[in-house]
């Protein structure tokens, strides 16, 4: 069984889509959502610096942008599951059938804009822990005032907060915790710290006519399957202020009996958490056009 599955902020860089905008109409397909949104997706996706696409107004729709365009180039694919890590969500939203793809890039937009104005009230970021049991990380962080916004599985759990308290945690460490990385965004997401957004969101929601999931999606919040797009778009709003379980999504795709795992560009991390949680599962990650194939041969072995 596969389960397809899109990134979130922080592992977008410098360039990423610049070979992808060389497949026929690729260059189209992101003028004309670039032109929906109002945001020069290809100058961000090919020529903008690293701190530029840190930007949360540009990451999470150049993330998603990149996660359809990238499925795309796979052709007909048909999933098990289909899941996201916080902004990849809005991704896997689109893969579902729950909003098209020009629908799941302007309510993204508006998360995006949302959540930055957010993070600019109070100094914020988010750092990932390495090792370390989550018995003893979790509480460590709550002793420290931070959150524990993402947990991922694998020994990986990502800390948010303000600055001063991730400056305190890189001074005092969790035991077992081998090293802290700070994240390449711009807010302490998945916090109290984004409450401001969740409201603009939602109005931004109400406008919509979601469908209800075409393929399995799950979700982010618990890790269980959802049925209904209404509760599809409901999670997404609110999954803007509460943590991340991926290890609990983890859960599920080897409870489904997931086979193999095809991560859409800008892919790598969730395939990296996955080898070492999934054991036995194929995973692949798609990072440029040369991972085509590959990615296509797993389909025809794994997919429905």
């Amino acid at each position: 069984m596969l389960v397809l599955v899109a990134p979130g902020q922080g592992a977008q860089t410098p360039g990423f889509l610049t070979p992808w905008l060389d497949l026929p109409g690729a260059a189209d397909k992101l003028a004309a959502w670039s032109d929906a949104i109002g945001l020069d997706l290809a100058h961000y996706g090919t020529q903008a610096d690293a701190d530029a696409i840190r930007d949360t107004a540009v990451a999470q729709p150049l993330l998603v942008a990149a996660g359809l365009l990238s499925a795309s180039a796979l052709g007909e694919v048909t999933p098990g599951a289909v899941a996201g890590h916080s902004v990849g969500e809005f991704t896997a939203a689109a893969f579902a059938g729950v909003l098209d793809d020009t629908a799941a890039l302007r309510l993204v937009r508006k998360r995006g804009l949302a959540m930055a104005d957010a993070a600019a009230i109070t100094q914020t970021g988010m750092a990932a822990l390495l090792g370390g049991d989550q018995d003893v990380v979790v509480p460590h962080l709550e002793k420290l005032g931070l959150t524990p916004a993402n947990v991922n599985g694998a020994g990986q759990i990502v800390a948010a907060g303000t600055l001063e308290q991730l400056a305190a945690l890189e001074a005092d460490k969790p035991e077992g915790t081998r090293r802290v990385v700070p994240l390449k965004v711009a807010g302490a997401f998945h916090t109290h710290h984004m409450a401001p957004a969740v409201e603009t969101l939602q109005k931004a929601a109400d406008e919509l006519s979601p469908a209800d999931p075409a393929v399995r999606y799950v979700s982010n919040k618990d890790g269980k399957a959802v049925d209904t797009g209404a509760e599809v778009i409901s999670r997404l709003v609110g999954q803007v202020a509460n943590p991340v379980r991926w290890d609990l999504c983890m859960e599920t795709f080897q409870e489904l009996g997931a086979t193999a795992l095809i991560e859409v560009c800008p892919g790598g991390t969730l395939t990296g958490i996955a080898k070492r949680a999934l054991p036995g599962v194929k995973t692949l990650a798609l990072k440029t056009p040369d991972d085509l194939d590959a990615a296509r041969e797993l389909i025809a072995e794994h997919a429905a």
